[in-house]
């Protein structure tokens, strides 16, 4: 099992429009069949305007299944076209999962 986690750093004041894109997302995957996504926002990061998605997925094999899906793929594209505008930079993490 491995743990996906989406960290975007946002510029000021766009943190609550990445989150809407980021639920909506989530809310499309749940109606998908796709594995449950918890959205975040910082309490206390590493710096401010700090959005982090996560979600479990079975191997690397299910990751990118899920995300070269052609149906869900066209889908996620509206949903997060303009997030470049949003962010600052971002990063992908991805963790074993051991207990």
């Amino acid at each position: 099992m491995l743990l996906i986690r989406d960290i975007m750093y946002c510029k000021p004041g766009k943190v609550r429009p990445m989150v809407e894109k980021f639920t909506a997302m989530a809310k499309l995957g749940t109606k998908k069949g796709m594995p449950k996504m918890r959205v975040m926002t910082d309490v206390s990061a590493e710096r401010y305007w700090t959005v982090v998605s996560e979600m479990e997925v079975e191997s690397m094999d299910a990751f990118t299944a899920l995300m070269q899906n052609p149906d869900s793929a066209k889908d996620f594209e509206t949903i997060m076209q303009g997030y470049h505008d949003l962010v600052d930079h971002g990063r992908r993490e991805i963790y074993n999962i051991e207990a």
